[in-house]
């Protein structure tokens, strides 16, 4: 399969020869959206957290006398069937949301999402972006030029301070390691555009 290749001016260079084994594999639309749970719920975190009756502050006098009252005995304020007592059954901060795919499943996932996103011409490649210094304003010149409308995902292939820096205050852009490439950034964004050290790089990692 071939993806257009650009230049930083955005005017087209030609192409690129990418793995059809990478770009070009049937769309697996289950394996996608188990490998989307599996992201978000790895991400999730047990923050809700409750205190039992011996946690909660206060409840050390006994409410009234054991005998003699005719009301039910109670050796504390803070037992959980009283207002302002503690909690039961709650949660302790140490739920595990966390969900397993196996490796295979994982890279065919993201193969499939990034050939549907090939077949709809939303890959393209740039040869370079060099600036001596970060400059936003130069970086979305070049976007402005590139066939991008709305969103749009930067894969480098080492980190770039001038570049990540650039598209930064940019709300509509992103820029990712080519290592931590993943199913739900490939799927937020409209446009994925691969450095063109980052297309052979990625070829490296997941096809070997």
């Amino acid at each position: 399969m071939k993806l257009d290749l650009y230049e930083q001016s955005g005017a087209k260079k030609g192409t690129v020869d990418v793995s059809d084994s990478m770009f070009q594999v049937p769309v697996h639309e289950e394996l996608i959206r188990l490998a989307v749970l599996r992201q978000q719920a790895n991400a999730r975190q047990s923050n809700a957290c409750t205190k039992t009756r011996g946690e909660v502050r206060g409840g050390g006098k006994k409410p009234w006398r054991q005998k003699g009252t005719g009301r039910a005995r109670f050796g504390s304020s803070r037992n959980p069937i009283w207002r302002g007592g503690g909690i039961v059954f709650g949660p302790i901060g140490e739920a595990n949301y966390s969900k397993n795919l196996p490796k295979k499943a994982r890279r065919l996932a993201l193969f499939s999402s990034l050939s549907q996103k090939a077949t709809e011409g939303s890959v393209f490649v740039l040869d370079s972006f060099e600036v001596k210094t970060p400059k936003t304003k130069v970086f979305m010149d070049m976007v402005g030029k590139l066939p991008v409308e709305r969103s749009l995902l930067v894969v480098l292939s080492e980190k770039d301070s001038n570049l990540e820096k650039s598209a930064n205050n940019l709300p509509n852009v992103k820029t990712i390691l080519v290592n931590y490439l993943n199913i739900f950034d490939l799927l937020k964004y409209e446009k994925i555009m691969f450095l063109e050290p980052a297309l052979k790089k990625a070829e490296e990692l997941f096809l070997n």
